[in-house]
């Protein structure tokens, strides 16, 4: 990709609406979002080898992650149409388009500004942006998002999403910060298409103390919660 932003469609409009849908499906049947803040490009790689190896089906890999555009690209090569990889804490136009080289399949901001949201959804990946009070989700949802990102959702907890899905029923609100596995269940009840999970699922210190065996088994876990709360009653 040269350096040049990317350019929306005439219309204004992702210039590959029918990858983002296609997207939003595959992260609904994923259920689980493992979102990784890694030390270093090796590490982050073996937990993400370590979450897939237990059914985790789609990674958000952060900036905060040193060789971010690295990670993606070798974690997509390593593992195809297995795992959904997604950029995250995207927060200038530099990150959008560095985020969109790599092959991010999915962009992630923490908060909701214009610009960024803009130049996010002109490349025509799924693009989530932050927002936590109802005038926040409306700017998000007035800009177009495909997904807003509820965060930090421990905030409010499973009866705030619930509570902001009154008035935004058709909006798909994903919660991120403070998803367990012991709460998975009640975020999914809420009316949440699938949820985030950070450091309750793949932190950054099991990640620099190599603990893999550790988030192998948190990624069981999940996974297992996950589809327990879709299964039909």
């Amino acid at each position: 990709m040269s350096g040049a932003p990317v350019q929306p469609n005439e219309a204004g409009a992702p210039a590959d609406a029918g990858g983002s849908a296609e997207t939003l499906v595959r992260l609904r049947r994923a259920g689980v979002v493992a979102v990784l803040r890694g030390p270093d490009a090796e590490r982050t790689l073996r937990g993400i080898d370590a979450l897939v190896a237990r059914g985790v089906g789609a990674v958000e890999v952060t900036f905060c992650t040193p060789d971010t555009a690295v990670v993606i690209e070798q974690a997509r090569a390593a593992h195809g149409d297995n795992l959904l990889v997604g950029a995250g804490t995207i927060r200038t136009s530099g990150e959008v388009e560095a985020a969109f080289a790599a092959g991010a399949e999915f962009l992630v901001s923490p908060g909701t500004r214009p610009e960024i949201t803009r130049a996010m959804l002109a490349t025509g990946r799924l693009s989530l942006s932050g927002a936590l009070t109802p005038s926040e989700v409306m700017l998000a949802a007035e800009l177009g998002v495909h997904v807003i990102k509820l965060f930090p959702a421990a905030l409010g907890g499973p009866a705030y999403l619930r509570s902001l899905r009154g008035p935004f029923a058709d909006i798909d609100l994903v919660p991120t910060g403070g998803v367990s596995v012991d709460n998975l269940a009640d975020w999914l009840s809420a009316g949440a298409p699938f949820v985030g999970a950070g450091r309750e699922l793949c932190s950054t210190a099991d990640l620099a103390a190599e603990r893999f065996d550790v988030i192998e088994e948190r990624a069981r876990r999940f996974v297992a919660a996950a589809r327990a709360a879709c299964a039909p009653s």
